[in-house]
């Protein structure tokens, strides 16, 4: 107790000229207690069909591995999304807090943190979205009730990445715009945006990742997206030749890249002209989004520069500050155009 005692003294001292005081544990409230290890609540049943349709053995998903390993190496070679990432069970509960969407792990992803977020998606929410769009636990998906509905991290994010591109670019007053998902992941995005926005043509997905195809396909299908489009990887230039994009996004993607695979993706977006790119990196330790890094610490701006995009918006996700520092999963977007 004595060693204890002496050293609280020392930190104390220390940091009190700072403005900081060390509080005991118990007088702290139980949502800045530390947080145990994840558990994942129970999950909602899988609809029906859905295990046998999401199996690793399943001939579609046999067939775009295939596909994908004859694809170039430089946007397939794996840096995070290996085929053990996004296989078994995290096929089946594609949507809980694993591969796709940390729900519960990562900075202020606890209730406050989302009842927070919340508030201030209500705060925005100048279309209604809100009140349009549902949630639910399906496959494996972590829902809170704040305000009497549920409301999920794939729910908050789409919200706040639809008010950027309508705030930057009137995506919700655009006529018949058409948007490209560059590592679209299960279709999050695409998902809430054809479901909110009637005006948008046509939403476009895809993915470095053969698995994120195969689910996509099935997910958009399951909820009858009749405007979103997956198209395989090996499919995608021939499939831009005939289409006018708008805008692409990459959400937590990029990071999550090797460069050979971020400026294959740029390389596509150039050539068919491509005008806007919105891009969310991961939050890292040392950045918090401030900057544009791959997971292990490399730059990718100099890569979107090259390829002739230019900055227009780099904002937090959270405008208001004190919601920036205690909102879930706090980053930044950034908005880019060709010059």
């Amino acid at each position: 107790m004595a060693i204890k005692g002496l050293v609280r003294q020392v930190i104390s001292r220390a940091v009190r000229p700072y403005g900081y005081e060390i509080v005991d544990r118990d007088a702290l409230y139980d949502w800045q207690q530390p947080m145990p290890a994840p558990v994942q609540p129970g999950r909602a049943p899988l609809p029906d069909g859905a295990a046998a349709s999401l199996a690793d053995d399943h001939p579609r998903l046999q067939e775009l591995r295939a596909r994908y390993a004859a694809c170039d190496g430089k946007v397939t070679t794996p840096f995070v999304w290996t085929n053990d990432l996004v296989s078994g069970d995290h096929l089946r509960w594609f949507r809980g807090d694993h591969a796709y969407v940390w729900q519960l792990r990562g900075p202020n992803m606890n209730p406050l943190g989302y009842a927070l977020t919340t508030y201030y998606v209500k705060a925005i929410d100048t279309l209604g979205l809100l009140d349009r769009l549902t949630d639910d636990n399906l496959f494996g998906n972590i829902t809170f009730q704040v305000d009497n509905r549920a409301v999920s991290r794939d729910l908050l994010d789409s919200l706040i990445e639809i008010y950027f591109l309508d705030r930057h670019l009137k995506l919700a007053s655009l006529a018949g715009p058409r948007i490209l998902d560059i590592g679209a992941g299960y279709g999050r995005l695409a998902h809430r945006v054809t479901e909110g926005l009637d005006n948008v043509a046509e939403y476009v997905c895809v993915d470095g990742v053969a698995a994120s195809t195969f689910i996509s396909e099935y997910y958009l299908k399951f909820r009858k997206c009749e405007r979103a489009v997956v198209i395989p990887l090996d499919q995608i230039d021939s499939a831009l030749a005939g289409r006018s994009i708008d805008v692409a996004v990459n959400v937590h993607s990029f990071s999550e890249c090797r460069l050979e695979a971020v400026d294959w993706w740029l390389s596509l977006l150039e050539r068919h002209r491509v005008r806007y790119l919105m891009i969310v990196p991961n939050a890292g330790r040392e950045h918090g989004g401030r900057s544009l890094a791959t997971n292990d610490g490399h730059d990718f701006g100099p890569l979107i520069e090259r390829h002739g995009y230019r900055q227009v918006v780099r904002e937090p996700k959270y405008r208001d500050p004190v919601v920036a520092e205690f909102g879930i999963n706090p980053t930044y977007h950034y908005l880019f155009e060709l010059s």
